[in-house]
């Protein structure tokens, strides 16, 4: 009995010990992935290829020539025909052209027409063809671009419905989902690649907007303007930029998400132009160092740095040196966040933004304008003040020369009228002012947010700052263009 119950358990033992490492992988899985992957993607973008279409464009470029008089034969002569092969002009006697071609792709995103690509793929193009994916080719119309973002719609005029695509929801997509891109890479026609997402919210400094999915899908020259699908068929991004040293893939890419990119494309077919939220400030980041000088328990938020004459936030009382921590009911974590809210923002609309202000939290109500208004007015808002000041004797103040700017200083040093405050003559080498890029020639304007006009009001509230314990004071320095920025300089001694 013994020896069958040692037969029994022995072979037992042998095969959980063949099945058992199938079950430490399975068990390895997390429970939301999909087991092995998509295995295949054929489905998918069988149904997807005919709506993404690759773009080609026509340019008339002037040809270059050498800068040499050209010869003049006899008429009739027999070497005309080699001077003009040697020396082509066109009708005018002008240079002749040439049609530089190029190639990107773009989507279909509705059955009658309405074509998303790049702007970068269509800029300054004579003549746009659509080239679909049976064969098929039609010339595109413009209906609008933003540059903005990178973003143009197109318009054909097909014989029956076209295959389309919808666009979905970037924001509901996670790092590590997969994804897959259609486009013309180097000119091929409709290729597919997959890869992941790899991150989220890049900012790669191409614009005002960068809010970029990056992916390791391929994609090379020619996807510009191609579609980034989920795995649902919708279209999540809008291939546009890649890192590489070689021109080809090497695993980064970047998208615009379609939240992004989805308002752009509403107002370029309502509208043909966009119309963009504004507020009418520049500003800069919160560092550590400036939310400590405030007083701020978090470096978060938008300084504000300038504020436009008659612009929005000025008429709602917003300030230099206000961080802002809210807009509409979205909080402000960065810097980069603020410029996309407001844009996103309907214009006119009247919207509460919560600000930091001396210690406290206050909120004010800004009716939002429009942006493209507001880039033409600012030039106007910029208009020369007069003032009148007393020339104080410079004294050493924060590592730096100061003196007040009177008329007589403005005028010689070229400062621009609009720009009050004291004057900086030199910059100590070494000094925490020099380490944080204050030049002479810069002016300062604010001290801890308390506006100063003579080099006394400097030392004055640098003395109140240190009875405080404070190790730093906040400046709003300001060029002699009027350019304004926040710097945090060491108090010494």
């Amino acid at each position: 009995m013994l020896h069958n119950f040692k037969r029994k358990f022995a072979g037992l033992a042998l095969a959980l010990a063949l099945v058992l490492p199938a079950v430490t992988t399975a068990g390895l899985m997390p429970a939301h992935a999909q087991p092995n992957g998509p295995v295949s993607v054929a489905d998918l973008a069988e149904g997807l290829l005919g709506a993404v279409v690759n773009i080609s464009t026509s340019q008339k470029v002037k040809q270059r020539r050498p800068n040499l008089p050209i010869p003049q034969v006899p008429e009739g002569s027999p070497f005309q025909e080699f001077f003009d092969d040697l020396f082509p002009r066109d009708d005018d006697g002008d240079a002749p052209t040439r049609n530089r071609q190029s190639l990107g792709s773009g989507f279909v995103i509705s059955a009658d027409g309405l074509i998303v690509t790049n702007n970068h793929v269509i800029a300054d193009a004579d003549e746009i063809v659509a080239n679909f994916a049976d064969g098929s080719k039609l010339v595109a119309e413009l209906v609008g671009t933003d540059p903005k973002t990178d973003l143009a719609v197109l318009r054909v005029k097909p014989d029956g419905d076209l295959p389309f695509v919808s666009l979905g929801d970037s924001e509901k997509s996670r790092i590590g989902d997969w994804v897959m891109a259609i486009g013309n890479p180097f000119g091929l026609g409709g290729s597919v690649s997959i890869g992941i997402v790899s991150a989220i919210g890049r900012d790669i400094n191409s614009g005002p907007y960068d809010n970029f999915i990056q992916t390791d899908a391929a994609i090379n020259r020619g996807n510009s303007g191609g579609p980034l699908f989920n795995m649902s068929g919708e279209v999540i991004g809008i291939n546009t930029a890649i890192i590489s040293p070689s021109g080809g893939s090497i695993g980064i890419g970047f998208a615009i998400p379609s939240a992004l990119a989805k308002p752009v494309v509403d107002q370029l077919v309502e509208f043909g132009e966009t119309r963009r939220g504004w507020l009418g400030v520049q500003i800069q980041l919160v560092s550590e160092e400036i939310a400590e000088s405030l007083g701020l328990a978090d470096a978060k938020g938008a300084l504000v740095g300038d504020v436009f004459k008659d612009g929005p936030a000025d008429k709602a009382g917003i300030q230099s040196g206000d961080i802002v921590l809210s807009f509409d009911g979205k909080d402000i974590d960065t810097m980069r966040d603020l410029p996309r809210v407001v844009a996103d923002t309907p214009v006119g609309k009247e919207v509460d933004v919560v600000l930091f202000r001396k210690g406290e939290k206050q909120t004010v109500q800004v009716e939002v304008g429009r942006l493209e208004e507001g880039e033409k007015a600012i030039t106007a808002s910029q208009e020369n003040d007069t003032g009148d000041k007393d020339v104080d004797a410079a004294e050493p103040m924060l590592g730096m020369m100061l003196e007040e700017l009177s008329d007589e200083l403005r005028d010689a040093e070229g400062v621009s009228a609009e720009v009050k405050g004291v004057f900086i003559l030199k910059v100590e080498e070494g000094s925490s002012a020099e380490d944080k890029g204050i030049e002479a020639g810069n002016v300062i304007i604010e001290v801890n947010q308390e506006m100063v006009t003579t080099p006394k009001d400097v030392a004055e509230r640098v003395a109140d700052l240190k009875k405080s314990g404070r190790k730093n004071a906040l400046l709003m320095i300001a060029s002699k263009e009027g350019d304004i920025r926040f710097v945090v300089v060491r108090i010494e001694g």
